[in-house]
C-alpha cells in the first residue's frame, strides 16, 4: 500500500496509519506485538495496571519486537472521597449485593492516574509513543517525556479540546467520536449529549489544529479508514474490531455478547466507573442507569460495582460486567490480529480505489 499521507508513518515509524486502541482489560502484550509486527502501532494499556504489572507487559513487548509501540494511561484527577455519596451509591446497589451474597462493605480495585513513577518507567523503556486519556499529565511530566524523545498524543472529543492539547505540545491528536467504545476522553466538558460523532468531529479537529489527527470511533474496517483519510485524518485508531482476535484478553462471555450485538446494542453509561463509557446494555445499565446521578466520581464508582462482577460471572451472567464496545460491534472479526491489520489495509486500498473511480 502506497499511503499518500505519510505524516503518521514518518512520525511513528510505522508502515500503516492504523493504531490499535489501548483497551484496558482487553489489550494484551500479544495483541500489541501482533499489530506492531503487521506494521501498525500496537498499544500497551497501562490504565488498570500497577507499575510492576506495566513493567512486565512492556518487557514482554520489548523482547518480542523491535517495532514502535504505544503505552497508554488515564490522567484523571483523583476525586475527594464523598462518604454521603458513596453511601447513597451502595444503597442503590444493595439489592444486587444481597442477591449475589456479596458483603455490603466489599470494595473493588480502583484506577490509578499517570504519575511520576509511571513516567520514570517510560523514561526507562522509552516506547515510541505515550498516549493519554482525559487530557494530559502535569506539564513537568510531559516535558520529561518529550525531552526523552517519547512522542506524546492524547484524545479530544471536541475541537476545543484538540486546540488545548496542541497548545500543550502534543505530537498528534486522537479525535474520539461519540461512536467509540469505552470511556469518553473528554476533559473540558462533561456533557455527553454534545459530543460530536466521528464524521462531524474529525474534519473540524483537522481544521482546528496543525498536528496530525487520528480518527477514532466506529471505525472497524477499511471503509472506515478510507473515510477518515478523506476527512483529513492522518490515520485511524481502532478498538472494537480487535476484541475478537485470539490475542485479545476479551473474556468468553464478553466475546459472546459482542457476537450477538448489533448497531443498536450499546449506550453511554457511568454506572461502572462514574465516568461515561460506551458498552453493551446489560441488567445494571437498565436498572440503575444508563447515567446515574448517584454514581460517585470516576473512578470511585467502580469500587462498589466491581465486587458484583465475579459472583455474577461465576453463575454465567454478564449482568454486572462492563461489556465495552463501540457502535460497530458487527465489524469485529475472529482472526489473528496481524491478519486483521493486513485485511484492513487491503480494504482501505480497495475503498480508496473505488473513490477515485
Amino acid at each position: 500500500m502506497n499511503w499518500q499521507d505519510r505524516r503518521l508513518l514518518d512520525l511513528f515509524g510505522i508502515e500503516h496509519p492504523i493504531l490499535q486502541a489501548p483497551m484496558a482489560g482487553v489489550t494484551s502484550p500479544q495483541l500489541c506485538i501482533a499489530t506492531a509486527e503487521a506494521g501498525a502501532l500496537g498499544s500497551v494499556a497501562g490504565a488498570m495496571l500497577t507499575v510492576d504489572g506495566l513493567r512486565q507487559e512492556i518487557q514482554v513487548v520489548k523482547q518480542a519486537t523491535g517495532r514502535p509501540f504505544n503505552v497508554n494511561f488515564f490522567v484523571h484527577k483523583p476525586p475527594k472521597p464523598d462518604a454521603a455519596r458513596d453511601a447513597r451509591w451502595r444503597q442503590r446497589l444493595a439489592a444486587f449485593y444481597a442477591e449475589l451474597g456479596v458483603p455490603a462493605d466489599a470494595k473493588g480495585a480502583s484506577r490509578a492516574a499517570f504519575d511520576a513513577a509511571a513516567c520514570d518507567l517510560l523514561l526507562e523503556f522509552k516506547p515510541k509513543v505515550a498516549s493519554f486519556h482525559f487530557g494530559l499529565p502535569e506539564r513537568a511530566l510531559v516535558q520529561k517525556l518529550k525531552a526523552a524523545k517519547i512522542l506524546v498524543i492524547s484524545s479530544a472529543t471536541t475541537a476545543e479540546e484538540a486546540r488545548w492539547l496542541e497548545g500543550e505540545g502534543v505530537d498528534a491528536v486522537i479525535a474520539q467520536g461519540n461512536e467509540a467504545g469505552g470511556h469518553r476522553g473528554m476533559f473540558l466538558t462533561d456533557d455527553i449529549a454534545r459530543q460530536p460523532g466521528t464524521m462531524a468531529l474529525v474534519p473540524q479537529v483537522v481544521d482546528a489544529v496543525k498536528v496530525p489527527v487520528i480518527a477514532a470511533g466506529g471505525i472497524g474496517d477499511g471503509r472506515g479508514i478510507a473515510a477518515a483519510l478523506a476527512l483529513g485524518a492522518a490515520g485511524a485508531q481502532i478498538g472494537t474490531a480487535f476484541m475478537l482476535t485470539p490475542e485479545a484478553k476479551t473474556g468468553p462471555m464478553h466475546r459472546a455478547a459482542l457476537r450477538q450485538a448489533n448497531d443498536n446494542s450499546t449506550t453511554l453509561t457511568n454506572v461502572f466507573t462514574g465516568r461515561p463509557a460506551r458498552g453493551i446494555v446489560n441488567r445494571i445499565i437498565r436498572e440503575v442507569g444508563p447515567m446515574s446521578a448517584d454514581a460517585p466520581a470516576f473512578p470511585l464508582a467502580a469500587e462498589a460495582t466491581q465486587p458484583l462482577r465475579g459472583p455474577a460471572e461465576a453463575k454465567g451472567s454478564t449482568d454486572f460486567t462492563p461489556l465495552w464496545s463501540g457502535q460497530a460491534p458487527t465489524l469485529a472479526r475472529e482472526m489473528p490480529a496481524g491478519e486483521l491489520v493486513k485485511r484492513m489495509v487491503g480494504e482501505t486500498e480497495a475503498a480508496l480505489r473505488r473513490a477515485r473511480g
